[in-house]
């Protein structure tokens, strides 16, 4: 049995994030990270964006700088028992420890029955695995056109790959954006030689020889060098719910991060939390969000009581065209869209009940504080109020 004064289940940002938190407050106190990937932790988001764009592999790696840390790599913990403060892996062995951090995140959404030709996009494997395959064919399916396939199928075609984009909704990024940019990103898609099938299902995958066979709920037949998919994630809630603790969309952190267990604690995307911006319990899968809130659950863990106030913000790449965002982008609220060049560049800004929820930064940088305070301030907006309120 091997006792730790701080265990991490998980190897992500999140986790990552914690250590240092937890090094800013206690030195000494002897940590131990349990880590299912084979690799330690890394930067998620170059995946899909600038290690596509000659970024070397290598500047995905987080630095440790020597903080003392021992590292598990390959185990999964499959039982806790916070009674005991026990944690058991798949191997079989057992830690305990006086502080426990779950930064389990989340789990890719697959398809029950399409076998094992299909990429779900999500780890650092996962990107090797597709720039091996990018690198021998030339035929590429990427199924979903929300945050993931959208980055990808971007990625790929950037690369000099023929890409077809298959998803349900009426184009990329459907869910999010208003109609008018959605359909103008379709159109830049194409124009970047991209097939969009919109409106469409995967009906069956199959293997033939070297190529994947993609069959369309209309019937079409794709053969491609590689599918990719990004179908969203689950949050690994499972050593949660065997723990007895709050399960909701998530594990239920208090402000302070803890869960109902106030030993246990909860971050990043795995967590949901009471976004002080929003007045509302959200869970977030975003960069800014597993940096920022690992940090302060390790150093809550190691004895400070801040409380979490931060709005997360996230951004994306898609060519040559990139936003940062904030808040809730719904493309079912009411949009007020402020562009100083359509399309191009601009403020979007979702409200409810006349209130801004969100604020989308289409190539204007610089301005995520702004649009945080915005949404904080809660004040009633209309177009007038809006038009020109923030511009890089």
């Amino acid at each position: 049995m091997k006792h730790h004064k701080y265990l991490i289940v998980g190897g992500g940002m999140t986790a990552d994030s914690a250590v240092h938190g937890i090094r800013k407050v206690d030195q000494d106190g002897a940590i131990a990270m349990i880590c299912e990937e084979r690799h330690l932790p890394y930067d998620r988001p170059p995946l899909s964006k600038s290690l596509w764009k000659d970024t070397p592999y290598e500047s995905i790696w987080r630095n440790a700088h020597g903080l003392n840390v021992a590292v598990h790599l390959s185990k999964r913990i499959v039982g806790l028992d916070p009674s005991k403060k026990t944690a058991t892996d798949d191997a079989g062995n057992v830690y305990t420890y006086e502080k426990l951090l779950l930064a389990t995140g989340g789990s890719v959404r697959r398809f029950p029955d399409f076998g094992e030709s299909i990429i779900y996009f999500r780890t650092a494997d996962d990107y090797r695995k597709l720039r091996e395959l990018s690198e021998r064919g030339s035929d590429f399916v990427v199924i979903g056109g929300g945050f993931i396939g959208s980055e990808i199928g971007a990625a790929l075609a950037m690369n000099g790959k023929r890409v077809t984009m298959i998803f349900p909704e009426n184009g990329i990024g459907a869910r999010v954006y208003p109609r008018p940019l959605v359909e103008f990103i379709n159109s830049y898609y194409r124009e970047k030689g991209v097939t969009i099938l919109a409106s469409e299902t995967v009906k069956s995958v199959r293997t033939a020889g070297d190529k994947t066979i993609v069959i369309t709920g209309n019937g079409a037949e794709i053969s491609a060098d590689g599918v990719v998919a990004g179908l969203g994630i689950l949050p690994n809630t499972d050593l949660a719910v065997q723990a007895g603790l709050a399960v909701d969309n998530g594990i239920v952190v208090d402000e302070q991060l803890r869960t109902s267990n106030p030993d246990i604690y909860a971050a990043g995307d795995v967590a949901n939390f009471h976004s002080a911006v929003l007045d509302k319990r959200v869970r977030v899968e975003h960069e800014d969000n597993a940096n920022v809130m690992g940090e302060m659950a390790g150093r809550n863990m190691a004895g400070q009581s801040d409380s979490y106030r931060h709005q997360p913000f996230f951004y994306s790449d898609l060519f040559d065209l990139g936003y940062e965002a904030v808040g809730e982008l719904d493309a079912s609220l009411d949009i007020i869209e402020d562009w100083k060049e359509p399309f191009r560049k601009g403020v979007i800004y979702y409200l409810r009940d006349e209130q801004v929820r969100g604020v989308l930064l289409w190539n204007t940088w610089g301005q995520v504080a702004a649009a945080t305070q915005l949404i904080a301030e809660k004040a009633t907006h209309s177009r007038a109020t809006l038009e020109g309120r923030i511009t890089d």
